[in-house]
């Protein structure tokens, strides 16, 4: 079996006898419960027993020879905003974990996941209400990245426990959510590749909201691929063999407008050492300004689509409960409560210009590349001490990955760069609802990055 769980290294070990489904349940379960590791803080809540008689049945009806779904055997976590029949959902808050009942239903995605066979672990630790890029989370603690640990960095957020659940082999991949980064971010925070969908792709179902307009849901993973099974099975669609080709004669349209602003040194160095890459195996570069993109600016300014919606949602919650949040989080939630109408208009209007003229800009390329994350990791002490060093962090983390989501566009991160540096993620973002395209091309540049033979 690979060192590097995959969904289909995993799979085939168990067909081949390699290994049982409680085995690695089981494997799963010893690094989650590990007094010197990050278990603890990576999950809020876990399945042990349910899991383990799952992968038991699972066992027995391999041996008998019985047809089972693409998933059948294989554990992952599930961020704590999908709801899991007979579990609480509480989005990474104290106060919502006290209060919350059991959910009646599986949310749709987890009903198709369950349905495929997969094995739910456990629900992950995110920042509460899935409101910042960073990760941290003062109720439950903050899991620390797997790089520089001695240090101690943010994991990426807000799917924080989700990205460490896979990078530390607690799961063979993790289920997340994307309204502004939430999966690309900590993907590429822990070397780890990471799919967000076009809008409206997946069901939203049984979900909890922080943005209904930007909303999705993605996985994380350790390989592309991994993330194809997954995205296919939660869109309720059959699982494609993947059409990886050559990327020789692919236009890529290499993103100027904000993206490419004020990035970390490693990060720009990284960013441009792919790109060397990607042009020596024939892809055609191209640099492209797109004033659209603005628009993102001038949304924020106005206080957010993320801000309005999440006020509306929850501030009959907040106005209950806010002593017990996050503060962070809780003055967000707050100052959108000065955003008019007028202005929630005018956000969705300039999202609709956003997306139709960068559409014309962008159309004739196969996909728009840039890094996913502005910043390697930032350490966590200097955040925790100081409001302005947080916020300016925050904003620099979901900079680039925001505009995927006021797009709606679907984007992939790989990772990129030599594993002893910090971790870097490179984007591909293509345009809305070609979700298929863009897992193919992230695929085979990950290919070429990593000097595979393409057949």
């Amino acid at each position: 079996m690979s060192e590097v769980w995959t969904i289909a290294s995993i799979r085939q070990a168990l067909v081949n006898g390699d290994i049982s489904s409680v085995d690695l349940v089981s494997a799963a379960f010893g690094e989650i419960e590990r007094e010197e590791g990050e278990g603890g803080r990576s999950f809020v809540r876990t399945f042990k027993n349910a899991a383990i008689t799952q992968a038991a049945a699972t066992d027995a009806l391999r041996k008998m020879n019985v047809p089972q779904g693409p998933l059948a055997g294989i554990p992952i976590s599930i961020k704590d905003l999908l709801n899991i029949k007979g579990e609480k959902t509480s989005a990474g808050s104290k106060a919502l974990a006290s209060m919350a009942e059991p959910a009646k239903e599986d949310a749709v995605i987890i009903a198709r996941l369950r349905a495929a066979g997969a094995i739910f672990l456990g629900h992950t630790n995110m920042t509460e209400f899935a409101y910042s890029g960073l990760g941290i989370n003062p109720h439950f603690g903050t899991p620390l990245n797997v790089w520089d640990r001695q240090i101690g960095r943010v994991p990426g957020g807000s799917s924080a426990g989700a990205a460490i659940s896979v990078v530390e082999n607690m799961a063979v991949a993790a289920i997340g959510s994307d309204t502004g980064g939430s999966v690309r971010i900590p993907a590429a925070f822990n070397r780890l590749y990471g799919f967000k969908p076009s809008y409206g792709r997946h069901p939203m179902k049984g979900v909890f909201t922080l943005g209904r307009s930007l909303d999705t849901i993605g996985p994380i993973a350790n390989s592309i691929q991994c993330c194809r099974i997954l995205d296919h099975i939660m869109a309720g669609l059959p699982v494609p063999d993947p059409d990886v080709r050559s990327i020789a004669g692919l236009r890529f349209g290499i993103l100027e407008t904000i993206a490419l602003d004020g990035l970390d040194v490693e990060v720009a160095a990284g960013f441009v050492r792919a790109l060397e890459a990607i042009s020596k195996a024939g892809a055609r570069l191209e640099r492209i300004k797109v004033d659209a993109i603005h628009r993102f600016s001038e949304i924020a300014q106005l206080g957010g689509l993320v801000g309005a919606e999440a006020h509306h949602e929850h501030r009959a919650f907040m106005k209950a409960h806010a002593q017990d949040m996050d503060p962070r989080v809780a003055s967000r939630i707050a100052a959108a409560a000065s955003i008019s109408a007028a202005d929630y208009i005018e956000m969705l209007d300039l999202q609709k210009d956003m997306q139709e003229r960068t559409h014309l800009a962008t159309r004739n390329y196969d996909a728009i590349l840039m890094p996913t994350v502005a910043m390697i990791p930032p350490e966590i002490k200097p955040l925790l001490a100081s409001d302005e060093v947080y916020r300016e962090a925050n904003v620099k983390s979901l900079r680039n990955t925001s505009i995927g989501n006021v797009l709606g566009r679907p984007c992939a991160t790989i990772p990129i760069g030599p594993a002893d540096s910090a971790p870097i993620g490179l984007m591909i973002m293509g345009e809305k609802n070609a979700d298929e395209q863009v897992l193919n091309i992230s695929e085979a540049i990950d290919n070429t990055l990593r000097g595979r033979a393409i057949s």
